[in-house]
């Protein structure tokens, strides 16, 4: 996944600037027609507009179920059967009683390798025993740009990301989340991009 991230975020850039170069040229060639736009401002409207809080929007009640929290004393099975059950990788961690305060995040990952690998049990272990702890992770927060939150993503090979807010958490998005994200703005980019080449804007 986070190889077809890059190669994305690659390709992605490649195809805009292209697009772009194409506008630039027709825009040289017809500048009475085009008068009224501007590369630049298209640029503005599309690319890296959208945002974490964009993303949460677009999920709907799925971006603040309850299922997506679990507690430090809750056990290692009790957390894996809830993320098989609402078919997340990852839960957020907080303190007993305290739904908002961020402890932490425990993974898939988190599960494979401190009890798989090393042979312990996930009913006898407590989540707060092998979760990342608050700080150690990397969160964003709902203004953050979407194209920023997949370099942080990419870069410290994570696939999930608290999002918070006023130091409390609201919601969380998977590396799944981001892409289809951006996959989005690009097609939105590119049909702004046609209509501005056959003269729509």
């Amino acid at each position: 996944m986070q190889g077809a991230v890059k190669s994305f975020m690659l390709h992605g850039n490649t195809i805009r600037n292209a697009v772009l170069q194409h506008v630039r040229l027709a825009n040289a060639v017809l500048p009475m027609r085009f008068e009224s736009a501007s590369p630049a401002k298209i640029e503005e409207q599309g690319f890296e507009s959208t945002t974490i809080a964009d993303v949460l929007k677009s999920k709907g009640k799925s971006a603040d179920g309850s299922w997506l929290w679990c507690t430090t004393e809750d056990t290692v099975y009790d957390a894996v059967k809830s993320m098989t059950q609402h078919n997340v990788g990852a839960l957020v961690v907080v303190k007993p009683g305290e739904q908002k305060s961020l402890a932490g995040i425990i993974t898939e990952r988190d599960y494979l390798r401190k009890i798989i690998v090393q042979g312990r049990s996930s009913k006898s272990t407590k989540v707060g025993d092998i979760m990342t702890e608050e700080n150690k992770l990397i969160t964003v927060m709902p203004g953050t740009r979407v194209l920023k939150a997949m370099q942080l993503m990419t870069d410290n090979r994570i696939r999930h990301i608290p999002v918070i807010k006023d130091k409390e958490m609201i919601g969380m998005v998977s590396i799944g989340d981001v892409v289809r994200a951006v996959v989005v703005e690009h097609r939105h980019e590119v049909d702004r991009l046609n209509a501005y080449i056959q003269g729509g804007y």
